[in-house]
C-alpha cells in the first residue's frame, strides 16, 4: 500500500469548512486514509468480485480467489485458471468469464491501462467500461482507489447512498436533488467525502 493521495490533507480542511456532518466524520475516522496498491489488474479483479455483494461476502470470495492464484493475482496466474475453478471460488459464471477475459486482454495488450492517466474522469470511465463486467460503478472504484482521482462521486454505490441517508437523516434512497447538492458542495474532493461516508457505515476501511 502507498501513502495517502497528495491532496488528502487539503481535502479534509476543505470539506470540514463546507459541511458540518463531514467535519464530524473526518474527526471521528481520522485514524486511517485511503490507500492503494497502484495495481490496475488486481483492482479490476477485486472490483468484479465485489459487484452487488456485501463487503463480507466479497472478502470471502477474494480469499479463495487469492488462494487459487497462489497468492499472486496477475494476468498470467488468472489465465491459467479455468472457469470451473473460478466458480469454485464463489464467483458467478459471468464474473468468472469477466476476470478470465480481463487477464487475456492484459496479456495481449488489447487493453492499455497507461492510457487512463491522460484521460479525464468521464473518458476514463468510458474506456474502462469497454471491459467485460466493468460498468460505471466498477470504473469509478478503479479511478478512486487505483488512480486516486480526487472528485469521484459514485451515485450507483449502495454504501454511499446508505451513508448519506444515515448521516444526513434522509430516507433511503436519498433524493437525487440532495445527492447532487452534496456533489456540488464536496467538489473537487468528492472522493474523500465518499471515503469518509463509507467509513461511517463500515468500520473496516474499503480497499481495492
Amino acid at each position: 500500500m502507498t501513502k495517502p493521495p497528495h491532496y488528502w490533507k487539503k481535502a479534509k480542511n476543505y470539506l470540514s469548512s463546507k459541511d458540518k456532518v463531514m467535519k464530524n466524520l473526518i474527526k471521528r475516522y481520522d485514524d486511517t486514509t485511503l490507500s492503494t496498491r497502484k495495481d490496475v489488474f488486481y483492482s479490476l479483479c477485486k472490483s468484479i468480485i465485489g459487484q452487488q455483494i456485501s463487503v463480507a461476502a466479497a472478502n470471502s470470495v477474494y480469499k479463495k480467489f487469492n488462494t487459487a492464484c497462489k497468492g499472486k493475482i496477475t494476468p498470467q496466474s488468472v489465465k491459467k485458471l479455468g472457469i470451473t475453478k473460478l466458480k469454485k471460488c464463489g464467483l458467478s459464471k459471468q464474473k468468472a468469464k469477466g476476470i478470465k477475459e480481463l487477464s487475456i486482454k492484459f496479456i495481449n495488450k488489447s487493453f492499455d491501462p497507461s492510457l487512463i492517466k491522460k484521460m479525464n474522469d468521464e473518458e476514463a470511465i468510458q474506456y474502462l467500461s469497454t471491459l467485460r463486467q466493468i460498468g460505471r460503478w466498477s470504473a469509478e472504484m478503479i479511478l478512486l482507489f487505483t488512480y486516486n482521482r480526487s472528485n469521484i462521486w459514485p451515485i450507483q454505490d449502495i454504501g454511499l447512498l446508505r451513508a448519506i441517508s444515515k448521516n444526513y437523516k434522509k430516507k433511503y434512497l436519498p433524493p437525487d436533488r440532495f445527492v447532487s447538492l452534496l456533489k456540488k458542495r464536496f467538489s473537487p474532493y468528492c472522493s474523500v467525502a465518499t471515503w469518509y461516508l463509507w467509513r461511517s457505515i463500515d468500520p473496516e476501511p474499503i480497499q481495492y
